[in-house]
C-alpha cells in the first residue's frame, strides 16, 4: 500500500485533526512523526489514536496486526528538527496566520529542498503561507475532513505558485491513503467552508432571532435536506471558535459583510462555550456520555 506514499511524514499539531492525519498515514504503513509544543499534547493525541485504532479493530475494518503496526510507526517529539528527514510535512495547528507563518518558516528552513510542505488549513490562503517560504512551488493545501480516519474527502488547494508536480504528488498520496482528492483554487474558505460556514452562521442567526429552537433548526435541516446532523450540532462538533475564525477570514478576504459572524456565535465564543471540546456550545454536553 506504500507504493505511492512518502517514506516519512511529519504532522505538526497533535489535536483532533493532527492526530487523525497521523493515524491515517501510519495505518497505510508510513513512518509518521507527530510534533507539538508540549509532550502532554502529544501524549493525549497518541492516546486518541490508540483508542481510535482499537475501535477500527473491534468493528473489523482493520486487522489487529495493521493496528499494531500503525502504533509502531508513530513517534512523537517537540523538536521541529525532525522535519529534516521527512518528504512531506502536514501542518495542522490552530487557524491563526501568525502561528502558521512561524511554523512554515521554520519548516522551510529545516526541510530538505525537494520536500513538500502542506497545510490542513480550512480557510487561510495557501498563497500567503507559500510566499513566506522559499519553496512556494512545493507548498499546497491538504484540507482533510473531521473525523479524518473516516471521511473520504481531501480538499486539495493549489496556491498561486504551486507546481503541477507538487499537486500531482499530493493528489497521488491522498488516493493512496484511500481518500478522494478534489481540487479547489485558493480563495478564502476554498469550497467546503465557503458554503458550509454561511449555512452554520445563518442557523445561528435563526436561533438568535427566535425563528425556531436549536432542536427545531437542526431537525428541519436533517429531515429536509438529508444532512446527517443539523448545522448547530455540526458547529459544536467543529468548534464555535473555529467557525468564527473561518468566517472572519472569509469576511476579510472576500470583503463581503454577508460573512460577518452572528453576534450569538461571538457571544458563545467570548463565554468560552466552544462546543463539544468545552462541553458547552449551542448544546450542553456536561451530562452527555
Amino acid at each position: 500500500m506504500t507504493h505511492n506514499l512518502p517514506a516519512a511524514v511529519a504532522v505538526i499539531g497533535a489535536g483532533t485533526m493532527g492526530n487523525g492525519i497521523a493515524q491515517t498515514f501510519a495505518s497505510c504503513g508510513v513512518k509518521t512523526t507527530m510534533v507539538d509544543v508540549k509532550q502532554e499534547f502529544l501524549d493525549r493525541g497518541l492516546a486518541t489514536i490508540h483508542k481510535s485504532l482499537g475501535k477500527f479493530v473491534e468493528k473489523g475494518t482493520l486487522t489487529a496486526d495493521v493496528a499494531e503496526r500503525a502504533k509502531g510507526l508513530i513517534t512523537t517529539t517537540t523538536d521541529l528538527g525532525v522535519l529534516a528527514g521527512v518528504d512531506l510535512c502536514v501542518e495542522a495547528v490552530t487557524e491563526n496566520l501568525d502561528v502558521k507563518t512561524r511554523i512554515f518558516q521554520t519548516a522551510d528552513a529545516t526541510m530538505k529542498p525537494a520536500a513538500i510542505l502542506a497545510s490542513n488549513t480550512s480557510s487561510i490562503s495557501i498563497t500567503v503561507l507559500a510566499a513566506r517560504t522559499k519553496r512556494a512551488d512545493r507548498v499546497v493545501g491538504m484540507h482533510f475532513m473531521n473525523p479524518v480516519p473516516l471521511m473520504k474527502l481531501v480538499e486539495l488547494i493549489r496556491g498561486n505558485d504551486t507546481s503541477d508536480a507538487t499537486a500531482q504528488a499530493v493528489e497521488g498520496w491522498a488516493r493512496a491513503l484511500g481518500k478522494v482528492p478534489v481540487l479547489a483554487n485558493d480563495y478564502p474558505g476554498f469550497v467546503a467552508n465557503r458554503i458550509l460556514m454561511p449555512m452554520i452562521n445563518e442557523a445561528a442567526f435563526a436561533l438568535m432571532e427566535g425563528v425556531a429552537t436549536r432542536e427545531a433548526i437542526d431537525e428541519i435541516m436533517k429531515l429536509g435536506m438529508n444532512h446527517p446532523m443539523g448545522p448547530l450540532t455540526l458547529a459544536d462538533f467543529i468548534g464555535l471558535d473555529v467557525c468564527v475564525s473561518i468566517l472572519d477570514v472569509m469576511k476579510e478576504g472576500l470583503g463581503d459583510d454577508k460573512y460577518r459572524a452572528c453576534p450569538l456565535l461571538r457571544r458563545l465564543v467570548a463565554a468560552g462555550h466552544l462546543g463539544r471540546k468545552t462541553k458547552r456550545g449551542f448544546y450542553d454536553y456536561t451530562q452527555a456520555k
